[in-house]
């Protein structure tokens, strides 16, 4: 993941934070919560490419224990 696309990931994550905020409003109207809805689907769209992207970055830079580069599947610590 380049600088940039980190720094849309953190902005997109800080939109969607926002999204979620406005909607849980009771006084939403249902026209605005529709408009929220789209966006944060784009926004969880790209956040999932780019976390895809990062993961795939990941894969091809594990290293082997002796130094020389080895890719292998990427794997979640337990619990996360």
């Amino acid at each position: 993941m380049s600088a940039d696309d980190a720094a849309d990931f953190e902005s997109a994550m800080v939109r969607l934070e926002q999204i979620v905020q406005e909607l849980e409003s009771p006084e939403l109207a249902l026209d605005r919560a529709l408009v929220l809805f789209e966006e944060g689907l784009a926004l969880g769209n790209r956040c999932t490419q780019l976390l895809e992207q990062a993961r795939v970055r990941v894969d091809q830079l594990l290293e082997r224990q002796d130094g020389s580069a080895e890719a292998r599947p990427f794997e979640a610590p337990e619990g996360s």
